[in-house]
């Protein structure tokens, strides 16, 4: 089963975390370790838990994708640490915030879609 085809949210985290990738490359060292290393981490993590609530049954998935949400929510608080830092360019910056806007509403559907 390929996720990517079956649920739509996890190629768009997937799509993220490329983008996301390439601009840690680009962080100053001092940066590169700490903020780009955690939000990284974070978006594995996202990935892991959206990948586990697609294999729950219905009534099982809500906490996982509470999770998800915690886990979406301290991604965003990184990547804006990173721009106010001057660790992200801004460019990169609103990349990276249109892509996590719109897999939160994803993810927000997907909850709705539970109750």
């Amino acid at each position: 089963m390929s996720f990517q085809n079956e649920i739509p949210i996890i190629q768009k985290v997937y799509d993220f975390y490329r983008e996301l990738y390439l601009a840690v490359e680009k962080m100053p060292k001092k940066d590169k370790y700490t903020l780009g290393e955690k939000t990284q981490r974070a978006t594995l993590d996202l990935i892991e838990l959206l990948i586990e609530a697609g294999y729950q049954e219905k009534f099982k998935k809500r906490a996982i994708l509470d999770r998800a949400a915690v886990k979406l929510d301290l991604i965003k608080l990184i990547v804006r640490l990173g721009q106010d830092l001057k660790a992200i360019p801004t460019n990169k910056y609103l990349s990276l915030e249109e892509k996590l806007q719109e897999i939160g509403r994803m993810l927000g559907g997907w909850i709705k879609s539970l109750k």
